[in-house]
């Protein structure tokens, strides 16, 4: 039953055919091939345009086919080339910030050693980082890390081939420090939500106001003088307490640290006029 149709429409093609060349034999048209060719012009007009269709159809299946091979081809190049890009840009960045580092090292008048970050202290902000750098590399305890902008923390704990460095923001760090444009004295210490706050500055040091620069005051033996610290951002009013209150907004970018130097030498003199000096591009 499944080809009973196509046999019968065959078998009629067949005999249209037979006819019509009975029809046309001698050289002369009689009625019967007329009646037949009225018959079959239709029927042959309807096959040719099902077959035009249907190799137009296959031809723009074909060509579909081609343009979706040709537009994975194009995303995938699209893709390598855009992360080739990024490693391109990340690498730039990279040598950027290493030259930046070595160039202050090289103004530095103490010894320094670069280290890479390998691993951070998450805690809801960074406290701590872990460097590269370690006992065999002549590292100690209390080490003070700098970056280019300034102070980052000092180093608490010493291994072999790493070492942890405890960032300015910790609750543990206390730095003595002074601001920069009346050398009032102070504290930069840690809080408990990762911001960093000046305390003990005495109210007749000439004052401390908004955006003044925060720099080490080499006090304590730990961290050499003049290294930036961080800005005022605003200044806590104390009434007639005695001392000044103040937040400060870090020098250092704590949770996008890369690379850092370790000051493996000390210095009576005050760093700070070196970290003026435009880093080389």
């Amino acid at each position: 039953m499944k080809y009973r149709r196509y046999v019968l429409l065959v078998s009629v093609l067949l005999v249209s055919l037979f006819l019509l060349s009975l029809g046309t034999r001698g050289g002369g048209a009689g009625r019967p091939a007329d009646l037949l060719a009225v018959l079959i012009t239709p029927l042959e007009a309807t096959l040719a345009k099902v077959q035009r269709s249907a190799l137009g159809v296959w031809t723009t299946y074909r060509d579909w086919k081609n343009v979706r091979r040709e537009n994975q081809a194009l995303r995938a190049e699209v893709e390598r080339l855009r992360i080739q890009s990024l490693q391109v840009e990340d690498t730039h960045r990279e040598n950027l910030r290493l030259r930046r580092l070595l160039a202050l090292r090289d103004r530095l008048p103490l010894s320094a050693l670069a280290g890479e970050v390998i691993a951070k202290e998450w805690g809801g902000w960074v406290r701590s980082v872990t460097v590269n750098r370690g006992r065999r590399d002549g590292i100690a305890r209390l080490t003070p890390a700098i970056v280019p902008e300034g102070l980052l923390g000092r180093v608490v704990e010493v291994r072999a081939r790493a070492a942890v460095i405890q960032l300015l923001n910790d609750p543990a760090s206390a730095v003595a420090v002074m601001v920069q444009r009346t050398r009032t004295a102070g504290v930069a210490e840690g809080e408990p939500g990762g911001a960093v706050r000046l305390k003990f500055m005495a109210r007749d040091g000439g004052g401390v106001q908004v955006g003044d620069l925060v720099v080490t005051s080499g006090l304590g033996g730990v961290f050499p003088k003049g290294l930036p610290v961080g800005r005022v951002a605003a200044v806590e009013d104390k009434g007639s307490a005695l001392f000044h209150y103040a937040l400060l907004v870090p020098v250092a970018d704590f949770a996008r640290v890369e690379e850092v130097l370790l000051l493996t030498g000390q210095t009576g003199a005050d760093l700070f006029s070196h970290f003026l000096t435009p880093p080389e591009t």
